[in-house]
C-alpha cells in the first residue's frame, strides 16, 4: 500500500504464463464461429502503486493465477500516485466491459476519499466489486536507536514524553496512518506523524534512526525484522500472525483491548459491468483463492486470503463509517 510520489508513473507487464492458454483460446476457428465470449482481448489489471509494494505483490499473485482460469491474457499496469487514487480513477473512467480491472486496497477504495477533497470518485458508487482478495495486518515497528524492545516500553515513553517521538507511514490518509491514529486514540499518547512517499524511504529512515516508530505492512517489514534491523512491537490484527508468531497483537495490551485495523485488498471493475462478465470473473477469483499455492504465497507475506466472500457493498459502507470517525479524531483533511 505504498503511495507513489506525486505525479503519475505507469508500468506495464504482460503475464507471459497466460500466452499459451490464450493462444489456444483465440484460434481462427473460434473467430470463424463469431465467438464473442469474454475475454476476447487482453485484460488490463491496474494497480495504483509502483512495483514492489504490498498491493503490487497481491495483484501479481492473483493476476498470474486468475488469467488461466479466464483463458485470457493479462497485462499489469502500475499507475502510481495519490495513495492509489490515480489508478482507481483510471478504472472508474474506463469502459465497463471487463477489460480494465483494479486490484485495489483500503486506501483508494475507502480512506482517500475522506481526506482528499480533490478525489472525484466514490468506490461505493463508481466501481463494481468483484470480490475480496484478502486482508493484511499492519505492524508497529521500532528503530534500534529508539531502545524500544516491547510495546509496553514504547507506550510508557510516549506517555511520559508527549510529542518527543515520531512515527512514519507511507502517507497521509493511508491505512498505515489510520492505524497509528487509532493507537493514539485508544491510548491517549501523542506522537508526531511523519508521512513518507513510500515504504522504502520510510524503512531507510527507521533503520537509520531518523524516526523512532513506524506503521508498515508485513510484506515490506519482515526482511528487516528477521535480520534484526528493526523491532516489531505489535500487529494490528486481533490475532498473532503465523509468519511472526512471537510478535504480539496490539489488542493483547491492556490499553488496547479491542484494537483491530487491517488493510484489505479487492478486485474491482467500472460500474455497470454486465452481470455475466462479473459472475465469470468472480467465479474465477474464488477458484484462485482456494488454490493452496496462491494461499501459500500470500501467507508468506502476512496476507490472509479470503475464505468466504462478504457483501462488498456492506463492507465498503462499514469501512467508510469506521474511517470517518478516525478522520474526525485526527483532523485528517486537506
Amino acid at each position: 500500500m505504498t503511495p507513489h510520489p506525486s505525479g503519475k508513473r505507469t508500468r506495464r507487464t504482460v503475464l507471459n504464463m497466460t500466452l499459451v492458454a490464450a493462444a489456444c483460446a483465440f484460434t481462427p476457428a473460434a473467430f470463424a464461429q463469431g465467438a464473442t465470449a469474454y475475454p476476447a482481448k487482453p485484460v488490463k489489471i491496474v494497480i495504483g502503486y509502483p512495483a514492489g509494494g504490498a498491493v503490487d505483490f497481491v495483484g501479481r499473485v492473483v493476476a498470474e493465477a486468475l488469467m488461466p482460469h479466464l483463458k485470457g491474457i493479462g497485462v499489469i499496469e502500475n499507475v502510481g500516485g495519490a495513495a492509489g487514487a490515480i489508478g482507481a480513477q483510471r478504472v472508474v473512467d474506463s469502459a465497463p466491459d471487463g477489460y480494465t480491472l483494479l486490484v485495489g486496497s483500503t486506501n483508494e477504495l475507502t480512506a482517500t476519499r475522506l481526506v482528499n477533497r480533490s478525489q472525484r470518485y466514490d468506490a461505493r458508487k463508481d466501481l463494481t466489486p468483484l470480490g475480496l482478495i484478502g486482508t493484511s495486518s499492519i505492524l508497529l515497528v521500532a528503530s534500534p536507536n529508539s531502545g524500544f524492545k516491547s510495546l509496553d516500553q514504547a507506550l510508557v515513553a510516549l506517555k511520559q514524553n508527549p510529542g518527543k517521538y515520531s512515527y512514519g507511514t507511507s502517507g497521509v490518509g493511508s491505512t498505515l496512518h489510520f492505524a497509528g491514529e487509532l493507537l493514539k486514540q485508544q491510548t491517549g499518547v501523542f506522537m508526531t506523524h511523519i508521512p513518507y512517499r513510500g515504504v522504502a524511504p520510510l524503512l531507510t529512515d527507521l533503520v537509520g534512526g531518523n524516526i523512532e516508530l513506524a506503521m508498515v505492512t508485513p510484506s515490506a517489514a519482515i526482511p528487516f525484522i528477521t535480520s534484526g534491523r528493526i523491532t516489531a512491537l505489535g500487529t494490528t490484527n486481533p490475532q498473532r500472525l503465523a509468519v511472526l508468531p512471537n510478535v504480539p497483537a496490539l489488542a493483547e495490551h491492556p490499553q488496547l483491548k479491542g484494537y483491530e485495523l487491517v488493510a484489505w485488498f479487492a478486485l474491482m471493475a467500472p460500474r455497470n459491468l454486465p452481470s455475466d462478465i462479473a459472475t465469470k470473473i468472480t467465479t474465477a477469483l474464488e477458484a484462485v483463492l482456494r488454490d493452496p499455492a496462491v494461499r501459500s504465497k500470500l501467507d508468506g507475506a502476512g496476507i490472509q486470503a479470503a475464505t468466504r466472500q462478504p457483501d462488498m457493498a456492506a463492507l465498503l459502507e462499514t469501512e467508510d463509517a469506521r474511517y470517518n470517525k478516525l478522520v474526525k479524531f485526527a483532523g485528517m483533511t486537506n
